[in-house]
């Protein structure tokens, strides 16, 4: 086998235990993380990034030294040089490289609570991923560190998302979401990240993950059948879009539509 093919066959491997994962009910917030990890780079160390999660939280007793031990004596920081840098998007790679964006960073402070015995929860606030302890009035900022108050996550909110006063801020905003919704946010960013630079090979497997989890829409399905059809899988193409015309009926006219303009190619 060569290198293109054993790293297919690896990524193909990822995909299969992350969809495999999903269908399984609540899926673990982890290994979603480090399968996502997987598929990007075959050779990512997972045992290691498990142990190394291990080694952080030792001797943790509370929220304060968790942040003093990421963010002051572990040195995580959020990228403010290359943000849509895909490796943001890696568990494995935030944790080797102590760099991350908001989403993967809230991972790294859930993970590391929960082994301390601390109950952190994801915030999916739109623009900017937090983390809320449970039971405190403040949220974390996993990309800084800091805690903030409500006011603090209104700014964060209109920092981010450039809505000015005029658009008024929702509390449901800071309510926690579950781990499906997590992993939907960390994929729509690797998504656009390898949209916007034409990585077709990236794109695929992040939009196959992405349709195991729940709120396909089918804007989603319709961009995978055209990553295949780039490719000139134009059967597998058209296959892909009657499946989800059934699965999506209000939709069904405009996948067919699509599936028949693939299977023209075949002629």
């Amino acid at each position: 086998m060569d290198d293109d093919a054993a790293r297919r066959a690896a990524v193909d491997g990822a995909v299969h235990r992350f969809l495999t994962l999903v269908r399984n009910g609540t899926p673990d917030l982890l290994e979603g993380a480090l399968e996502i990890a997987r598929a990007a780079d075959p050779d990512a160390d997972v045992d290691a990034a498990r142990a190394e999660l291990d080694r952080l939280a030792r001797g943790l007793g509370d929220l304060d030294a968790l942040v003093r031990r990421l963010y002051v004596e572990e040195g995580f920081h959020g990228d403010r040089e290359d943000y849509y840098d895909p490796r943001n998007s890696s568990l494995t790679q935030v944790l080797d490289r102590r760099t991350g964006i908001p989403i993967t960073l809230a991972v790294v402070c859930i993970e590391v609570g929960r082994r301390a015995g601390l109950v952190l929860e994801p915030v999916g606030m739109p623009g900017h991923f937090l983390v809320h302890p449970v039971g405190a009035l403040q949220h974390l900022d996993p990309f800084t560190g800091e805690m903030l108050d409500r006011e603090q996550c209104i700014r964060r909110f209109r920092e981010s998302t450039g809505l000015g006063p005029h658009v008024p801020f929702d509390d449901t905003l800071l309510a926690p979401i579950g781990t499906d919704a997590v992993l939907v946010r960390m994929l729509a960013n690797l998504r656009g990240i390898h949209r916007s630079r034409g990585d077709l090979a990236e794109l695929g497997w992040v939009l196959r993950m992405r349709l195991g989890l729940p709120g396909v829409t089918a804007v989603e399905v319709a961009e995978l059948a055209e990553v295949r059809g780039r490719r000139a899988a134009f059967r597998e193409a058209a296959e892909l879009l009657e499946e989800w015309a059934e699965v999506l009926p209000d939709d069904a006219p405009a996948l067919r539509r699509h599936a028949r303009s693939w299977l023209a190619h075949l002629n």
